[in-house]
């Protein structure tokens, strides 16, 4: 399986998927057809009948029950969905990824081939030194790998072409769905919940085997808007409001100790991620963070008191807060269903690893799932430093994934019995 899940992964990371933030449609780009698309074909030539890509660029399929009449589990097993985005971040460009594949890794730092510039140490990325002797995939140094989330495509399209070509492994009603935009934050903006008809799900989007998601920050996002008055700079004297200004003196009083670069576990940060404009009007927009839904509220009152300090020094400047919000800690759900995190965990020991939960220090699909009803906690893929062009995958890790996905859907079997 390890073999297969590569294949399938070098195949899929060429094709440029890239989504396109502040886009109102979806999927945000058309290119993400090209994936969906052939993946929905390729459920098909395994047997899985009802594969299809929808108008929006969802992918479903279903792996239908195999359990005998004469079984004591046969009508008590609940559907149970694994899920994948197919999309990768707009961060660093998608096109012409070239993977290089590294046999028997010897625990080196790894030069990359088209940009001496960029280097996998060991110093840096010390996760590598436990990879010693596997497979390992990086990137040429140009672009993105795409193995966040193009590794969990791949694993869950290995497993399910497995359990089609096995019948003696017996499972329940077991989903595929492959999501557009999930980068952009609006993965499931249009996912349909009738066609996905699952009580539980997975997404297979996490890091190196063993790491267990079943708790994500609780996000919002704000945006700051100052509203100024522009004329000449020759003449501005008495006369020009520099908004500019404005948002510059905000960025400047945030709390650092609150910031991406000094936080880490469950500390949670205020982040300011994007600023435009000019004089006239300008804005930034920030991402807000807390593994406590409550400690969003606690962020609004730190950015209201912010604007309250920095408006007399600005007084003829109108500023204006927007808090949007986002999604919420998944734990806040998954806690009340054990069964869903009890067979990923059984799951993940049976594949050979030692599991142990880590929180996610960001969002997945499966947050917005579970926020709609349905438990969906995160499997490992073997990719690190997604978004960016140190990107890496362990191939070994694939199939401790791929049978994770496996030994999950038997063991809900099990549980029925």
């Amino acid at each position: 399986m390890k073999k297969t899940a590569l294949e399938k992964f070098l195949r899929y990371a060429k094709i440029d998927t890239q989504s396109k933030e502040d886009v109102d449609i979806t999927p945000s780009t058309e290119k993400q057809f090209n994936l969906a698309r052939l993946l929905a074909e390729e459920l098909q030539s395994f047997g899985i009948k009802d594969a299809h890509c929808d108008e929006y660029c969802y992918v479903y399929a279903t792996i239908p029950s195999n359990i005998p009449a004469d079984d004591a589990a046969f009508g008590n097993v609940p559907n149970i969905a694994f899920i994948a985005h197919v999309d990768t971040s707009p961060d660093v460009t998608d096109e012409n990824v070239n993977p290089q594949v590294i046999e028997n890794y010897d625990g080196s730092d790894i030069v990359l081939p088209a940009d001496n510039n960029v280097v996998l140490t060991t110093k840096d990325y010390p996760n590598l030194l436990k990879c010693v002797g596997h497979t390992i995939v990086t990137t040429d140094g140009t672009t993105l790998l795409g193995a966040d989330n193009k590794a969990g495509v791949a694993e869950i399209m290995t497993a399910a072409e497995y359990l089609m070509n096995h019948p003696e492994i017996i499972h329940g009603e077991v989903r595929v769905c492959f999501t557009p935009d999930e980068e952009v934050g609006k993965g499931t903006e249009k996912i349909s919940l009738d066609k996905l008809n699952v009580k539980y799900a997975y997404t297979v989007d996490g890091d190196l085997p063993g790491e267990l998601n079943n708790e994500t920050f609780s996000a919002n996002g704000a945006v700051i808007t100052a509203y100024g008055r522009d004329i000449h700079p020759g003449f501005g004297k008495n006369i020009m409001v520099n908004a500019a200004r404005v948002i510059a003196d905000i960025v400047a009083k945030l709390p650092r100790e609150m910031s991406p670069e000094c936080t880490e576990g469950y500390e949670p940060y205020i982040h300011p991620h994007t600023i435009e404009g000019g004089v006239a009007k300008s804005s930034v927009k920030f991402l807000l963070r807390d593994f406590r839904t409550e400690g969003l509220d606690d962020q609004k009152v730190i950015l209201e008191k912010i604007i309250e300090e920095v408006q007399p020094v600005h007084p003829r400047a109108k500023i204006e807060l927007k808090i949007i919000e986002m999604y919420r800690n998944m734990r806040e759900v998954v806690d009340h269903n054990p069964i869903v995190t009890d067979a990923m965990w059984e799951a993940a020991i049976r594949s050979g690893v030692t599991p142990h939960w880590v929180p996610i220090r960001g969002g997945t699909d499966g947050s917005r799932l579970t926020s709609m009803g349905i438990p969906c906690p995160n499997i490992y893929t073997g990719g690190q430093n997604f978004h960016s062009r140190t990107e890496w995958l362990d191939a070994d890790a694939m199939e401790k994934s791929v049978n994770t996905i496996i030994n999950i859907a038997q063991i809900y079997v099990e549980k029925a019995r």
